[in-house]
């Protein structure tokens, strides 16, 4: 009878080791969804995890996507943002628009972060013809939104992180962009939960306030990149402007900057796009020089389900493509879905605006 219990022990312990293995194999390995064709034209990208603020490149002639990834820690919700509490990436590819989408796990986590305290929010990556840098924001050991910088010698990871965030940078959403002449540039900066207010000439304050309706609206950020790891000049401020090169004011709140930055260039134009937050829309301006300033031009796509939106643009298969969030899969703001829509540009080099 004892080898028989004996034995039945080594079955369930042998039965337990495996699940457990099992399960571990299935966070970590490599995991693909349907074709969008086997889907609605408007179905997330993934279905099994919950996924925002898609930032897209093509690598390796791959598209990669690097957003947030969504979970619920059960932390209360806040104008501030604390219950967008992620702990890690997990970056997607597509072989192109229509294909497959693979997930290749999760890539980085938040204990991989000396510096870091909480809240990995939304990432972009650039490849510098050697490796791939993930920069990200998350808060330090005070509370304060840094921006940091991981490497890895692949598109999807693993990264690591450098020990330290860069140094000079603050706030959220950073967004690494290439021009023509090889020079990088990292735009960033967020409102309200974003903390740019608490920064007023590069320098701190807790006490930062939001503006007041009739005052100038907070504007965007922008600085050099050098050696893919630290700012090769002091931090600037990207006007936002109207046609008579009026900046906006705080009331201005469907067209002045809220966060979510993104830069592209199409017919030698750039293009800085951006959410405006409250009021829930993605808008465009563009400019001669990647510093601005910039002319609003109008809206990239109105308002989806959900409070947030988080966007970005390539070309892909000689078409431009919007990917974008929304929540129309869970009904709760903080746990969202990537989508991706196609992008049309008229003649004058405006973009039509897109209603979901």
């Amino acid at each position: 009878m004892l080898s028989i219990l004996r034995y039945c022990g080594l079955l369930i312990l042998s039965a337990t080791i495996v699940s457990a293995c099992n399960n571990q194999q299935k966070e970590n390995s490599v995991q693909i969804e349907k074709p969008v064709a086997a889907r609605h034209p408007d179905s997330p990208l993934v279905n099994h995890i919950y996924t925002a603020d898609p930032s897209a490149h093509i690598f390796n002639g791959k598209i990669f996507i690097y957003p947030s990834h969504d979970t619920s820690t059960g932390t209360p919700q806040n104008d501030n943002g604390d219950h967008f509490d992620m702990l890690d990436y997990r970056i997607l590819s597509m072989d192109s628009i229509n294909g497959a989408v693979t997930d290749y796990g999760s890539a980085f986590k938040l204990s991989d972060i000396p510096w870091a305290g909480r809240q990995l929010w939304a990432p972009d990556a650039a490849f510098d013809g050697t490796n791939y840098f993930l920069y990200f924001p998350a808060k330090d050991k005070q509370g304060i939104f840094r921006i940091g910088v991981a490497s890895s010698a692949h598109p999807e990871g693993p990264f690591v992180a450098e020990p330290e965030y860069i140094k000079g940078s603050y706030s959220i959403d950073p967004c690494i962009f290439k021009d023509d002449d090889g020079t990088y540039y990292l735009y960033f900066g967020g409102i309200w939960g974003g903390q740019l207010q608490r920064w007023n000439n590069n320098k701190y304050d807790s006490a930062g306030a939001l503006r007041k309706a009739e005052q100038d609206a907070i504007l965007p950020r922008v600085a050099k990149i050098k050696d893919m790891k630290t700012f090769a000049e002091p931090v600037r401020e990207i006007k936002i402007t109207d046609s008579s090169n009026n900046l906006f004011k705080e009331k201005d709140n469907d067209k002045r900057f809220f966060e979510a930055a993104w830069m592209h260039k199409y017919n030698g134009k750039y293009y800085f796009s951006y959410s405006t937050g409250d009021t829930h829309k993605i808008v465009y301006a563009t400019g001669d020089s990647p510093y601005g300033p910039f002319i609003y031009r109008g809206v990239i796509l109105n308002p989806v389900a959900g409070w947030t939106n988080h966007h970005s643009i390539i070309e892909s298969g000689g078409k431009w493509w919007l990917f974008y969030h929304d929540v129309v899969r869970s009904g709760q703001t903080h746990l969202r879905n990537v989508k991706v829509t196609e992008l049309k540009y008229n003649a004058d080099g405006t973009i039509q605006t897109i209603t979901k």
